[in-house]
């Protein structure tokens, strides 16, 4: 190339690299700063501030309730327009047993849950159905309603009618036994509960005409469980209907807050009555 002689060393081309001056590095360091000075402004607060986590609510639902008390207490825990919940009830597809024909009554399980703004009715019924399945699905409670000749579902019904009839959990196995005696031997159980469940209300008071209206649940009239539970039990009460206290007892009465009688004497009864009678028109008179 270009006369150049084989002999003559290449030329070596040198490149310099360019350096900043004293007053580039300044700009440059400046620079640096302020950079990171806006990283860590920009920083700072996504690290300090708290993620916001939604507060949940909670829902109490108390043992014994029925299911119409249920309903109300979730459409105002949910602010929807009242009757929304038993709607959703009725639509849900709740995973229940076959006997409860699609009635939740019985199984709305109580106990304390939590609340989201996404909590829908449905999801909340679901709950509380998938909750009483696997809590009455327990081995001691099959075995249990297995040695006493019923199923599950018609256990549930008797703890629903101890879990309203009982003054104290002491009481509740006495008040399952009697349940038990007075259906072995054919009789009406004659229990208000049932029918102040058919007629949608509480009280101590039964009428002569209450004990004749037309309802599947008028237990004066009509012998055996009534066709569905009249509330939703707890477990203390579903415990008390599994194993209930050995006893002849027929008949109970609460004459007075903690004093309750049992007895197999119908004799014994209507004195204890007699007694209850008394101290609820004194009541009334004071």
């Amino acid at each position: 190339m270009a006369n150049e002689s084989p002999d003559t060393p290449p030329r070596r081309t040198l490149r310099r690299t360019p350096r900043p001056t004293r007053r580039g590095r300044l700009a440059l360091f400046i620079g640096v700063v302020l950079v990171l000075v806006v990283a860590a402004a920009v920083l700072v607060p996504l690290l300090t501030r708290a993620p916001r986590v939604e507060q949940a609510r909670s829902l109490v639902i108390p043992e014994g309730w029925r299911a119409s008390q249920v309903y109300a207490a979730v459409d105002k825990a949910l602010a929807v327009e009242p009757g929304t919940t038993e709607k959703a009830a009725s639509t849900a597809d709740l995973a229940l047993p076959a006997e409860a024909k699609g009635n939740p009554e019985g199984y709305l399980f109580p106990a304390t849950y939590p609340i989201t703004s996404g909590t829908t009715p449905r999801g909340l019924l679901a709950y509380m159905v998938d909750t009483a399945v696997e809590r009455f699905g327990a081995d001691h409670i099959t075995e249990g309603a297995r040695r006493n000749g019923v199923s599950v579902y018609r256990t549930v019904t008797i703890a629903s009618i101890v879990q309203a009839e009982a003054d104290s959990v002491a009481d509740m196995g006495k008040v399952a036994r009697v349940i038990y005696n007075r259906v072995d031997r054919g009789m009406p159980l004659q229990m208000d509960s049932t029918l102040n469940y058919a007629l949608n209300r509480s009280t101590l008071h039964t009428t002569t005409g209450d004990t004749k209206i037309d309802s599947p649940y008028n237990s004066y009239e009509r012998k055996g469980l009534p066709p569905t539970p009249i509330g939703n039990p707890g477990e203390q009460a579903m415990t008390a209907a599994i194993g209930p206290t050995p006893g002849a007892w027929l008949y109970f009465v609460t004459v007075a807050p903690g004093d309750t009688r049992f007895t197999s004497s119908y004799t014994e009864q209507q004195k204890n009555v007699a007694e209850f009678n008394r101290n609820h028109r004194g009541a009334s008179a004071g």
